[in-house]
């Protein structure tokens, strides 16, 4: 069995039972103590699990990871959704883009468009787009939180009230079976669902780690956007609602 293979069961059987000691993941995978130790250790580096002494469990749904953290995992995966949502956004259209290291890796790639008009409650996002001199870059005003330049609060939400966009370009912390939208600050699901009802498409950007991955808020439904673009095919409970509700998928390869 592949390590990509035997982490993906370990994931599945630690979200189907909660807590797995080493011990019971050895005799579920048939591999040695050493194996589960080294695939859990990775594991939770990327956020995937929480390491515990002895085993490990589900991530909590209190608490995202730590911003750098994010900002690492997953990175290549990102580079090729950001590079098919780019592929994707037209030269002069007017968009959203909201808080989200995949966010800040589309905004680069969307360096390619011209013309753009962007309104984003994120200064990273902000500083990588101003350098085009052909962009128009609005900042919403509000509270900057220190961790990662993101900008949240009412004045944040009354701002992005106030247009009408063509595209919402919009990441998440997870993607429950029934297609719920979930993340874990309050303030930053305002501004996402204000900005998912002021766009004509919505367009959410999420890799595959993000199915099944649970938070506290609840932001919205996968059947309010246009598409979804992602790494890999998602669940076939996903791919259903997809299917029932008409919404895009592309897999960016």
């Amino acid at each position: 069995m592949s390590q990509t293979l035997r982490q993906v069961r370990i994931l599945e059987q630690i979200k189907l039972k909660g807590y797995q000691s080493i011990d019971e993941l050895v005799e579920f995978l048939g591999v040695t103590p050493q194996t589960i130790r080294r695939d859990l250790n990775q594991m939770a580096q990327r956020g995937e699990l929480e390491r515990h002494h002895g085993g490990a469990g589900p991530v909590s749904s209190t608490r995202n990871a730590e911003y750098q953290t994010r900002k690492l995992n997953y990175s290549e995966e990102k580079q090729r959704i950001a590079a098919c949502i780019a592929s994707h956004i037209p030269d002069q259209a007017s968009l959203f883009i909201n808080i989200g290291t995949t966010n800040e890796i589309i905004a680069r790639a969307l360096l390619e468009r011209k013309g753009l008009k962007v309104v984003t409650n994120n200064l990273m996002v902000a500083s990588i787009l101003s350098a085009k001199p052909d962009f128009t870059v609005i900042i919403a005003g509000g509270e900057v939180r220190h961790r990662d330049g993101g900008i949240v609060g009412e004045a944040t939400r009354d701002f992005v009230n106030q247009f009408k966009l063509d595209y919402g370009i919009i990441g998440i912390s997870g993607i429950d079976e029934d297609g719920s939208l979930l993340d874990f600050d309050y303030q930053e699901v305002r501004i996402a669902q204000a900005i998912i009802s002021n766009s004509r498409y919505v367009y959410l950007a999420a890799d595959h780690s993000k199915f099944g991955r649970s938070a506290m808020v609840r932001l919205g439904n996968l059947s309010q956007c246009t598409a979804l673009f992602t790494d890999r095919t998602p669940p076939q409970t996903v791919m259903e609602l997809l299917t029932r509700e008409k919404i895009k998928l592309h897999i960016a390869q």
